[in-house]
């Protein structure tokens, strides 16, 4: 089950944000990916680990800058942050003990992921000038 909720809220988080325009900025799929990256922070703050919270915090900074590379050079980074963040998903548990994050948590931000990954894509191929850098 947490894996098809996290495909039909990604699905309908990205259909929503093109119907009504948010995602004409170039900025709204790295901030999101920001967002996502630094989840993982949060649940360590809930498990209440100085420890975990900082290794948390060093890995989301990792997916944040390919956040902020994908904002500066082309949109494509950003899917292929996306995709990695959903495949860490798939293991973190088994590197980063963090109690704090919810037993349905990994299987649902994979899919999340992913599928936002999917959806930026198909959207970056319907106009090649999307993943380039924005014109001042």
């Amino acid at each position: 089950m947490p894996y098809i909720i996290g495909v039909v809220l990604a699905a309908a988080v990205g259909v929503f944000a093109w119907v009504v325009g948010l995602d004409r900025d170039r900025a709204f799929y790295p901030t999101v990916m920001i967002v996502i990256a630094f989840l993982y922070g949060l649940f360590a703050a809930i498990d209440g680990s100085t420890t975990t919270i900082l290794v948390e915090c060093v890995v989301g900074t990792g997916f944040a800058a390919a956040a902020v590379a994908g904002f500066k050079r082309s949109l494509w980074v950003v899917v292929a942050a996306l995709a990695a963040h959903g495949i860490f998903d798939s293991f973190h548990g088994h590197v980063i003990p963090n109690r704090g994050v919810p037993l349905w948590w990994p299987e649902f931000c994979l899919a999340y992921d992913v599928a936002a990954a999917v959806f930026l894509a198909v959207i970056l191929s319907m106009d090649r000038r999307a993943g380039s850098p924005a014109q001042p």
